[in-house]
């Protein structure tokens, strides 16, 4: 039986294609059956339409970047009724609490720009470079109620190399993030 993914996201998609890849080619027994996203402009949900994946943009009740208790607990019963296995946040710029957390205990992932713990929340290359790091990477690990706190999973290091841009160091960093995000999901999925 395959196992039933849900991804969460709110830009380009990038590790959702990473994702679809590993199915297309085998690496991963799975099925993205829904994808949902806070941003109704987020590249993620064409690449799901694309694929004819179930895609629907969340109402997060015009707030910016807080995620209402009610749009979680409406995302959770959703997912529910799905029969959803995981969900794999890629991407996804708002914290998930309680009841999803609750509804989904140790069966939430998602992927970070960073070796974590160093360097949690927004642009964590940015803060890489700005902290002079002579490496960062990127971490999958299982989400809570922090920003960025959960057990880590999988990491992969990236090296900073002298005349890094920030942009430059988020590439490679992203390179790293489409070959981790799949190896992880099945690690976490041994571990159901």
């Amino acid at each position: 039986m395959k196992t039933r993914l849900a991804v969460l996201g709110s830009g380009s998609g990038s590790n959702c294609q990473s994702i679809f890849n590993a199915i297309d080619d085998g690496r991963l027994n799975a099925e993205v059956v829904a994808v949902y996203s806070d941003n109704p402009e987020a590249y993620i949900l064409e690449r799901a339409r694309l694929r004819g994946v179930p895609a629907e943009v969340l109402d997060c009740r015009g707030y910016k970047n807080k995620f209402p208790l009610e749009t979680q607990a409406a995302l959770a019963e959703r997912l529910q009724e799905l029969r959803v296995d995981l969900i794999c946040l890629a991407g996804f710029m708002r914290l998930v609490k309680a009841p999803l957390l609750e509804a989904f205990p140790r069966r939430i992932l998602n992927i970070h720009p960073a070796l974590l713990p160093a360097f949690p929340g927004v642009e964590a290359w940015k803060q890489a470079l700005q902290a002079g790091a002579a490496r960062t990477g990127c971490t999958v690990h299982y989400v809570d109620a922090g920003m960025d706190t959960g057990e880590v999973i999988m990491q992969a290091q990236v090296p900073v190399l002298p005349g890094d841009t920030a942009e430059s160091l988020h590439a490679r960093i992203q390179v790293q993030e489409h070959i981790l995000y799949p190896a992880a999901i099945l690690s976490a999925l041994a571990r159901l």
